[in-house]
């Protein structure tokens, strides 16, 4: 670790270095990338200097142990068993920031929300995790952009797609992939029965234009009438847009936005993040990844989650986590969840190490 600690020191001074360098200010993608690299490496350095400065105390004490002063020797003595539980949980520390970060984690996401079994209340919960996800994302000071939806007359959603922007986006949302599932008395239901029903949600990195090259020949494009609530564009053009990924077989739609152009962009956008994400487990899957399957990304066809509402119960299946604070999640507290699945997720990280 001593090595590997003196060589991320070294390298975040070259960044500092690289950072007031003019050469590397006037491009943008460079600086972007020289930033992202040092806001990584100044995580860790203070407490990479703290543990050398105190593997060279431990090395003096020691020399002093061995040595004649019988005084300095005593003294060295008392100090020596709080110095080694100092280095030791400063070691625990430094292996926790050392685990090799998903290089995606400080991307931009797009988050998928569909309605599974339940019907019109699958829907309805639907539109309450888009909720939940839209005030986590304020309490981020994130920001939140619709790309596409599929409404239900009563408010629920057959389908949202939403892009969150904002600081290492990804590396916090990507938990939340799988298939949630609710348990509760809809507002359907007349006999007050108690109902189990479910909505999947993908999260997706945003996938930037130099990772996936899409070939305009590989497109089938098609527009269409938009249909549903939306002013007075609706069914007078052809503004909504369909995106086929030949290759893939892949079908991203956008009709939100009001015109032809802005809903292609918007669709390109999904469309590109699909195929990332897509990529992206292809490659978990051949390195066996167990890691990312049990606490991370997950299988999207996996129950993750439960909100049991007449207990007022939320209980995370992946860790075992259950909490009692129901209502504050649904209000977009999402924190408390999240940093228990950080903690397994890393758990599991050092024991693959």
């Amino acid at each position: 670790m001593k090595d590997k600690l003196a060589q991320i020191i070294a390298r975040h001074d070259e960044l500092e270095a690289l950072l007031a360098d003019p050469a590397i200010i006037s491009d943008p993608e460079r600086l972007k990338d020289i930033a992202r690299e040092h806001r990584q490496a100044h995580v860790i350095v203070p407490k990479a200097n703290q543990f050398l400065s105190l593997l060279e105390q431990l090395d003096e004490h020691k020399i002093i142990i061995d040595g004649d002063d019988d005084e300095l020797k005593e003294l060295a003595m008392e100090e020596l068993p709080k110095m080694d539980q100092e280095l030791a949980d400063l070691g625990n520390e430094l292996k926790v920031l050392l685990i090799p970060r998903d290089p995606n984690n400080d991307k931009n996401t797009i988050v998928e929300i569909r309605a599974g079994t339940g019907g019109e209340e699958a829907a309805l919960f639907a539109a309450d995790l888009f909720r939940m996800y839209s005030r986590y994302a304020e309490r981020n000071n994130w920001s939140r952009d619709i790309i596409a939806s599929n409404g239900t007359g009563i408010g629920g959603f057959k389908e949202i797609i939403f892009s969150m922007k904002g600081t290492s986006v990804y590396g916090v949302m990507k938990f939340e992939s799988g298939v949630h599932r609710v348990q509760r008395v809809p507002k359907t239901e007349t006999s007050g029965r108690l109902h189990t029903s479910a909505a999947t949600v993908a999260v997706l990195p945003e996938a930037e234009d130099a990772e996936i090259n899409i070939k305009e020949i590989d497109l089938k494009i098609d527009t269409f009438r938009a249909s549903g609530a939306g002013g007075q564009h609706v069914n007078k053009t052809e503004s909504a847009i369909r995106i086929t990924h030949i290759p893939t077989g892949l079908v991203v739609t956008c009709q939100d936005e009001k015109s032809q152009h802005k809903n292609r962009t918007a669709a390109l956008k999904v469309l590109k993040s699909r195929l990332l994400a897509q990529e992206k487990e292809r490659l978990a899957q051949e390195r066996a990844d167990v890691r990312k399957s049990m606490v991370s990304t997950g299988d999207r066809s996996a129950k993750i989650r439960t909100y049991n509402f007449p207990q007022g119960r939320i209980t995370d299946h992946r860790i075992n986590f259950t909490s009692y604070q129901l209502e504050n999640v649904m209000d977009g507290d999402l924190n408390e969840i999240i940093e228990q699945l950080k903690i397994a997720d890393q758990q599991v990280a050092l024991q693959a190490d």
